[in-house]
């Protein structure tokens, strides 16, 4: 598939994709669209075991969506582009297999809503951080308001989206925001590190955790609770289970084949 502004390479399992769409890598619905029709196509990608997600250059992530749209759009229009954002940010936050973030710049608006529908960020030590759409009249459209108070407080996400200051990313760390920092231009790399350790484990194992905190989170502790007794239970019907085991007391690395 060839895109305009959305690219990726594969290598060694490991799908990049890249976000370059200059000046500022703004998400307009070309480079919306194009992003989710590659997480469609890496999806029953076999080879594809684990994906990093980036933007081009080391300035910025994405600075959201791309305004020069706001002026013209009414209500219907709004809505429709606040759906078509949430739609693949949902399509990457369900995706089987692990996403990282590297955000290697700013992450603002729709960049910051996008990084937070992956599973885990790691944050350049000069990369900021922010929901500035008060700025310009209206709230975060893209997931904003919903995620972010599930990664940091409820108070901390008010002052962020009603401020619409920026913010640090030691100060994104510190509050939860982002996992894990990296330093200037290593973002990408640090990912790789981490996703490559992902990668050595049981990986049925790794989409049923994925499965387990998505889910749980949205439920009573009660229903989060069986759950997981549901999703651990199924896992010891796999071979990579038995070989974890097995491995485990014979005091070697376990070889699994993701069955």
């Amino acid at each position: 598939m060839s895109c305009e502004f959305v690219e990726y390479l594969v290598e060694e399992g490991i799908a990049i994709i890249t976000i370059n769409h200059p000046p500022a890598n703004a998400l307009d619905k070309k480079t919306t669209c194009e992003l989710g029709q590659v997480f469609d196509e890496l999806a029953s990608e076999k080879r594809v075991k684990g994906v990093i997600l980036t933007g081009a250059g080391e300035k910025i992530f994405v600075a959201g969506a791309d305004i020069t749209m706001f002026p013209e759009m009414d209500q219907k229009q709004g809505e429709e582009f606040s759906k078509e954002l949430q739609h693949v940010f949902n399509k990457i936050e369900d995706f089987e297999k692990v996403v990282i973030c590297a955000v290697n710049g700013m992450a603002l608006g729709g960049g910051c809503e996008l990084a937070m529908a992956c599973d885990i960020r790691i944050a350049s030590e000069s990369a900021k951080f922010g929901q500035p759409e008060v700025n310009l009249g209206v709230i975060p459209g893209a997931g904003g308001t919903q995620r972010l108070p599930r990664l940091v407080s409820k108070g901390k996400a008010k002052e962020i989206i009603f401020t619409g200051d920026m913010i640090s990313a030691s100060e994104a760390k510190e509050i939860g925001l982002v996992d894990r920092l990296a330093e200037k231009g290593e973002a990408v790399s640090e990912a790789k590190k981490m996703l490559n350790k992902i990668l050595k484990k049981g990986p049925i194992a790794i989409q049923y955790a994925k499965k387990a905190i998505d889910e749980g989170i949205n439920m009573t502790l009660s229903e989060g609770l069986k759950l997981e007794t549901r999703l651990f239970g199924e896992l010891f019907k796999t071979e990579d289970q038995k070989e974890g085991a097995k491995a485990f007391l014979e005091k070697r690395k376990p070889q699994f084949k993701g069955k």
